[in-house]
């Protein structure tokens, strides 16, 4: 499966959602495992983003599946990239 970074920014709406609810991140969490995505890592931020969550997830199609519908609702908008680990980054380098 494919790693993926999605940077995250709350919007008026998701910011109001989260200081009513906190636990309505948990709650996407396990949404978005039930669209076939794994989450392998999650962080708060301070900056441009709110939030960087690092996923598996089998194909560039699920993964924008899983952000299509996260955006539509209004709360977050997402900014999405593949990643490549170290290794097979170097390994594809010396690929002639």
């Amino acid at each position: 499966m494919a790693v993926y970074l999605m940077m995250t920014t709350l919007t008026d709406k998701g910011r109001e959602t989260v200081k009513e609810n906190p636990e309505r991140i948990q709650e996407v969490n396990k949404e978005v495992e039930g669209m076939g995505i794994k989450i392998l890592s999650q962080y708060a931020v301070l900056g441009a983003y709110d939030f960087v969550n690092i996923l598996e997830a089998p194909s560039n199609e699920a993964i924008a599946k899983v952000a299509i519908e996260l955006g539509s609702r209004g709360t977050l908008q997402t900014m999405t990239m593949p990643a490549l680990s170290l290794t097979d980054f170097i390994d594809g380098l010396k690929q002639k």
